[in-house]
């Protein structure tokens, strides 16, 4: 049995394929991801989830896990989940399913309580950082934000259970690898045995942090850049020094290291305090970490909150690791299509 999953998100679509056998054993992985901003580009949503699954070949089944309804394209979430779980509904032929709060959701599932599949590929994630070990915390730094998910006896035991409330409970932090502004991790960075303030505008995003201090290549600076301009290590330090108001001509490249290294630490220190907090309400001391950032960010974090961690690359690639969401959502398809009876249950 052949099942696709797709993670689709405000900035990236992610895509897994896995192959299991008779027994619903795991037996293949493949990813893929595209960037689709939905924010501009939600139209194009059924074309480039057909482009992606394409060289993949023919599928049993789609599972969808979807945090792209917050885009402001959308007036509310629930017009997002509608519109984006009828998009995929429609683009495949083969039965299609939603990651809900509590387990897969048909189509008609999701139209009468469109709030259970806003944000909710956590619940995809949470079982395979439960293969690893059952009473753990999920640590999932991804493009955009980090998901900090407390599992006991093999299942997730998150005190939110929408974006809001994990943001109160400190199950979710909107801090990322690629895309979060750097006007909104640090009011001061060091500059020349000062402390400077910065200027709140959207001039630098973490990943020019993180090229700048080689935490990442070119490859995985996927998005726009802030000014539309290259993603050299050059441009990248031209957008580092505009967010104290400097340029390159003012400001040194030791100097915009330095910056780019605080702002880093910064962030791993903001993202470490929320995984202490999980940790300490639920009593549990181990971390498996996963995500585009979880050599850079996620583990730093865990050292910094003195936990002991394991990467998700214990059972997946690494390079599958960037699309774990979209691996669990493609495994609860295929528990899902051996408990149903998929006849018209595509239909409204």
């Amino acid at each position: 049995m052949r099942i696709a999953g797709f993670d689709i998100g405000g900035a990236n679509t992610d895509l897994a394929v896995v192959e299991l056998d008779e027994s619903g054993n795991l037996i293949k992985v493949a990813t893929e991801f595209s960037y689709l901003p939905m924010w501009r580009r939600k139209d194009d949503l059924s074309n480039v989830l057909k482009e992606l699954l394409e060289p993949f070949g023919e599928v049993d089944a789609v599972g969808i896990s979807m945090t792209a309804e917050l885009v402001d394209a959308y007036k509310t979430k629930t017009e997002g989940v509608t519109d984006i779980a009828t998009k995929s509904n429609d683009t495949f032929k083969v039965p299609v399913a939603f990651v809900g709060l509590d387990g897969m959701m048909s189509i008609k599932e999701v139209f009468n309580e469109p709030m259970k599949a806003a944000a909710a590929n956590w619940i995809a994630t949470a079982p395979l950082a439960a293969k690893i070990k059952p009473n753990t915390i999920l640590l999932d730094t991804g493009s955009t934000t980090t998901d900090i998910i407390p599992i006991k006896n093999g299942n997730e035991c998150a005190k939110g259970r929408s974006d809001l409330e994990r943001l109160q409970t400190g199950e979710l932090v909107y801090s990322g690898t690629l895309r979060t502004n750097v006007a909104a991790l640090v009011e001061k960075v060091p500059l020349n045995d000062t402390m400077a303030r910065v200027a709140s505008e959207l001039f630098a995003i973490t990943a020019d942090i993180h090229m700048v201090l080689g935490n990442i290549t070119k490859k995985n600076y996927t998005g726009d850049t802030m000014d539309g301009a290259g993603k050299s290590i050059k441009d990248c330090r031209r957008r580092i020094s505009r967010v104290v108001c400097g340029d390159l001509d003012v400001l040194s490249t030791d100097e915009i290291e330095n910056i780019a290294a605080y702002i880093y630490s910064e962030q791993v220190r903001k993202i470490s305090e929320a995984l202490k907090e999980v940790s300490i309400r639920n009593q549990l001391y181990h971390v498996v970490t996963t995500g585009l950032g979880m050599d850079i960010i996620a583990s730093r974090a865990c050292e910094f909150a003195g936990l002991d961690f394991t990467a998700m690359d214990k059972i997946l690639k690494k390079e599958d690791c960037v699309n774990a969401p979209a691996v669990g959502t493609a495994l609860l398809m295929g528990e899902y299509l051996n408990k149903k009876n998929f006849e018209g249950f595509n239909e409204l």
